[in-house]
């Protein structure tokens, strides 16, 4: 029985599922945002989040315990001297998760994990864009309006 078991195992060994979030965890720290199914980028925030606030403070101990999770230098180098700088005073809440649609093949549910201060489209300093302004048909004045003369009354 699975009593107050809730984590995902996404119908993987132990191994399989480890490597998986690796790979899926350096490709995102590499190239900021990532497509995968809905499930698995909720079970890679469940992993990512943890390493990005290791991340914080470089010491060779939380480069070590990193390491030991992403098993790739490149990637623990990317999160260490970029991405800790971009999230420093951010208090978690890392990723972002959009959900794309379902997939042509099989009719997974897609989603696109983002790391959130990469975006620029979602401007997270809170400094919102001049409002467009919206052009709307010109109201008619008692003026300009054009007069249709009155019907003659019947006699």
């Amino acid at each position: 029985m699975r009593h107050g078991k809730k984590f995902n195992h996404l119908s993987r060994k132990t191994a399989h599922r480890a490597a998986m979030l690796a790979n899926m965890a350096c490709s995102l720290i590499l190239h900021k945002r990532i497509n995968t199914t809905v499930e698995k980028a909720k079970a890679l925030r469940v992993y990512v989040e943890p390493l990005i606030t290791k991340s914080k403070e470089d010491t060779t101990n939380n480069r070590r315990v990193v390491f030991s999770y992403l098993k790739d230098k490149y990637a623990v180098t990317e999160l260490f001297k970029e991405v800790s700088q971009k999230v420093a005073d951010r208090p978690g809440g890392y990723l972002r998760i959009i959900k794309l649609g379902n997939r042509q093949g099989d009719n997974a549910s897609m989603a696109m994990v983002e790391l959130v201060d990469y975006n620029p489209n979602y401007n997270p300093k809170g400094t919102k864009k001049a409002a467009k302004t919206r052009r709307s048909r010109a109201k008619k004045t008692t003026e300009t309006a054009v007069e249709t003369p009155s019907a003659p009354a019947a006699e």
